[in-house]
């Protein structure tokens, strides 16, 4: 049986305070552990990736998967794809700027470009971005896990639902 600092969120994630550092958690994922921390110039020790890189993370990591799923599901030869992506605040009252670039490598039409460039505006991350989401929050009484509301979705289908829409 895992120690309680050991085991894995039943589902989603799950933050906690590392005890190291002003900003330092440590975040477990049902397949893996990472730290998240500011900048040491924001009194953080740089440990990790701040939330908002994890969030600029997110859109890059599902535009890629998003884009290989496409690109496999039609044959197309895309070899890699890059996504870079930077994130700009301009103040907590209006709406935040994700920059993408994407970098295709593998002997692909202009039109094949053109698509996947589309289809990387609608990889699930992204919608989720531009439509805006709601958050429910809830205190707990105990430091076990209770079923999480709404209930999770699948992002792997998501994808799936995507591709074979287009």
């Amino acid at each position: 049986m895992a120690k309680d600092d050991e085991r894995a969120p039943i589902e989603g994630v799950e933050v906690r305070e590392t005890g190291r550092g002003k900003f330092q958690v440590e975040v477990r994922t049902a397949s893996g552990l990472l730290l998240a921390d500011e900048p040491a110039a924001a009194g953080g020790l740089g440990s990790g990736a701040t939330p908002y890189d994890l969030l600029a993370a997110a859109l890059g990591a599902c535009t890629a998967m998003t884009l290989r799923l496409y690109a496999d599901r039609k044959g197309w030869p895309l070899r890699s794809a890059l996504v870079r992506v930077a994130h700009r605040s301009q103040g907590l009252e209006v709406k935040d700027r994700f920059a993408r670039e994407i970098v295709l490598e593998g002997e692909l039409a202009a039109e094949q470009k053109q698509r996947l460039l589309e289809i990387a505006e609608r990889c699930p991350v992204h919608k989720t971005l531009t439509r805006g989401s709601e958050i429910v929050s809830v205190l707990a009484d105990n430091r076990e896990p209770c079923a999480l509301e709404p209930e999770p979705l699948d992002h792997a289908s998501d994808m799936l639902e995507l591709v074979e829409d287009y």
